[in-house]
């Protein structure tokens, strides 16, 4: 699976995440490493970094800068499903590894 290129968009979050469908990720990948920019709703700057194994599940870790001027950091499991119209649908488990250190769940989808 490759999700270089690729545009993604959350469908769905904790009440704990800073996310929603105004935040965008693009994916950039090269082998097995994967990275990410992101912003757009709670967050003004974000990026994460992850390795991708032979199925598509990303092991990440992402850092973002909110609105409220705070630095967040987390870390994520993320196995894909493939949807019949062929884009690529991610089930997030995250955890946050500052603030309150939370767990959630959120899908994102390839747009």
């Amino acid at each position: 699976m490759n999700y270089n290129n690729k545009y993604f968009k959350p469908v769905q979050t904790s009440i704990n995440g800073e996310t929603s469908e105004e935040t965008i990720f693009y994916y950039m990948q090269s082998g097995s490493t994967i990275t990410a920019n992101y912003q757009g709703s709670k967050i003004l700057k974000g990026h994460l970094i992850g390795i991708v194994d032979s199925e598509g599940h990303i092991s990440m870790r992402y850092q973002q800068v909110n609105t409220e001027g705070e630095l967040m950091t987390g870390i994520s499991e993320s196995p894909p499903e493939v949807l019949s119209n062929g884009k690529i649908r991610l089930h997030e488990e995250w955890k946050w590894t500052s603030g309150d250190c939370s767990y959630g769940i959120s899908t994102v989808e390839e747009i």
